[in-house]
């Protein structure tokens, strides 16, 4: 009889979690290229109606290659966010060509980030100087979205600390407060809950009250993901990749974000309060397993909707 009550509260546990992890995914994004966009004919097969979209412009990707893939997504219904890069984007005439292009395709929506390049390719090399420009507002943008590091960024705080990175949100979050600007930190991908807790708890305390846009790696191959935290700086939370790489029986099998979003759901639950607000996407192992995962997982309660406007 214990074992079978045992059973049950287990399995309660379960769909409770579930139900949990369903609330948590409702609002989620989700990042593509303009390449990888390319391959895939209509999104409105694979994602709800109004899910948000961040095209990432790397360094390369042209400016009417991003033009024409939010043009393309905002067409079949999405809420479209291309990145603005400082570094990459460069001069003031280049930033405006892009906003009022995109402002024609109807996108109102952006994440601006330094960009992951050394070298300028002109006068900007920090987000806050694209949003000092003022052209945000003026071709009618208003979300932004600015980049949150869990774990720390060592090109802009070498030394491994995060003293420039801190001071660079608290900046952001005074902008929020004094502009009409509806703003969001979107983070890079992490793989441990325990880390974005205490950081994200961390922003509150220090008064940084901008809600969190947690990023997530897709499914994917682990030694995909691997090679793509290295790349990415990915610290602390490496070490579940790495541990999960030492269990042969595992390195067939795609990781997937279960783990890390059902302690983040959990613990939403239970601090209602908490400021991570959605859940971001990168889909390393492809877009249509990504989505697949968000629609198993995301309507494990009655009514779920992914959408955002």
């Amino acid at each position: 009889m214990a074992r079978i009550l045992q059973f049950g509260r287990r399995r309660e546990a379960a769909r409770d979690n579930a139900a949990e992890l369903a609330a948590l995914l409702q609002g989620f994004s989700i990042e593509v290229m303009p390449r990888t966009a390319a391959k895939i004919d209509d999104f409105r097969a694979i994602l709800p109606a109004g899910t948000r979209i961040y095209v990432a412009h790397i360094d390369g990707t042209t400016d009417d290659e991003m033009v024409a893939t939010a043009a393309r997504l905002r067409r079949e219904g999405f809420a479209v966010m291309p990145h603005f890069p400082a570094r990459v984007i460069g001069t003031r005439a280049r930033l405006e060509d892009l906003l009022r292009r995109y402002a024609e395709a109807g996108v109102d929506q952006g994440l601006v980030i330094a960009g992951g390049i050394d070298r300028s390719h002109g006068e900007f090399e920090s987000s806050m100087q694209l949003l000092e420009t003022g052209l945000f507002d003026r071709y009618g943008f208003r979300r932004l979205h600015v980049a949150g590091h869990p774990e720390g960024n060592r090109d802009i705080d070498p030394d491994g600390s995060d003293r420039a990175v801190m001071e660079a949100l608290r900046w952001k979050a005074a902008f929020a407060e004094r502009t009409d600007a509806e703003m969001a930190i979107a983070t890079q991908f992490c793989f441990e809950a325990a880390p974005v807790i205490a950081w994200a708890d961390r922003l509150r305390a220090e008064g940084i009250e901008l809600p969190i846009h947690i990023g997530v790696a897709g499914p994917a191959k682990l030694q995909t993901l691997i090679k793509f935290a290295m790349a990415c700086g990915v610290g602390p939370s490496l070490r579940v990749l790495t541990r999960r790489a030492a269990d042969v029986t595992k390195l067939v099998l795609p990781f997937t974000p279960h783990e890390i979003l059902g302690e983040l759901a959990a613990h939403k639950a239970a601090h209602p309060d908490f400021n991570i607000e959605a859940v971001h996407f990168f889909p390393l192992g492809g877009i249509r397993p990504t989505a697949s995962f968000i629609d198993e997982h995301g309507r494990s309660v009655p009514g779920a909707a992914a959408a955002i406007a």
